[in-house]
């Protein structure tokens, strides 16, 4: 009976990394033909369409890369919180509740401007900026939700691995992660789609994503409703890929 079982198990499991590649894929090839599909388009969206496309293509390098820094950054501060240290459990907390409580384009002010004149020697380009104030932001989030998956995990599987003779970093490698990840994955999902919006606030500092190639090109046409409806078309398009990304990473985690 359980020999027979394997066949279907296995075909589910490659149906869900089959889901995963083909939206993954599908991300990557919309960023891609984005700028032939605008220059198709009339002025001034056809004639900037390049310029949309760098501003998608660097909107969501923001997103992925201050997206991955900031769930390391999350999962560490939840294991801080969670923890059985005083000073750690105080730390994380002070990291989340100022984060949390300041507002991001004030973060991302900060660490371009003020940063560099407490450190003289740390001058940031304006995405290293953006990236470095977005994880911070975004990994404040990703340890509340990360916390809450690690509660959500049954004490008894804790105390079972721990009686099966685990080290405690099996117990949590093995046993605690696995589990918490199917829980913790959709709000995960969900900051990591608020993360690609609020990405557009790196525009103050310079750098040139979506919204500035907007702002520039509605600045220069005198257009602002062609120029801010294309960009809220392309953050809709990419916001829509995304979700099914996570998605599917969602319900492979589920079969696993």
């Amino acid at each position: 009976m359980i020999v027979a079982l394997w066949p279907a198990s296995w075909t589910r499991q490659a149906r869900s990394n089959a889901t995963l590649a083909a939206t993954a894929f599908l991300l990557v090839a919309a960023l891609w033909a984005l700028g032939a599909v605008l220059s198709l388009l009339p002025e001034p969206i056809g004639n900037n369409a390049e310029q949309f496309a760098l501003g998608a293509r660097t909107t969501l390098w923001l997103t992925v890369l201050s997206g991955a820094i900031g769930l390391v950054l999350g999962l560490v501060a939840a294991l801080a919180k969670t923890s059985n240290n005083a000073f750690l459990r105080s730390a994380a907390s002070f990291y989340i509740w100022l984060i949390r409580g300041t507002p991001l384009l004030v973060q991302i002010l900060f660490v371009y401007f003020a940063l560099p004149v407490l450190v003289p020697a740390l001058v940031l380009p304006d995405f290293a900026a953006a990236v470095i104030a977005l994880a911070v932001n975004v990994g404040a989030y990703n340890a509340e939700a990360i916390r809450g998956a690690l509660l959500a995990v049954p004490q008894g599987q804790r105390y079972a691995a721990t009686a099966l003779g685990m080290a405690p970093r099996q117990v949590l490698g093995w046993v605690i992660l696995p589990q918490a990840a199917r829980v913790a994955m959709p709000p995960l999902a969900s900051n990591v789609v608020a993360l690609l919006k609020d990405s557009s606030l790196a525009f103050a500092i310079g750098v040139v994503e979506l919204t500035n190639v907007g702002n520039r090109v509605q600045a220069v046409s005198f257009q602002p409703v062609a120029t801010l409806a294309t960009t809220a078309c392309i953050y809709l398009l990419l916001t829509t890929l995304l979700t099914q990304v996570s998605g599917a990473l969602e319900h492979r985690l589920e079969r696993q």
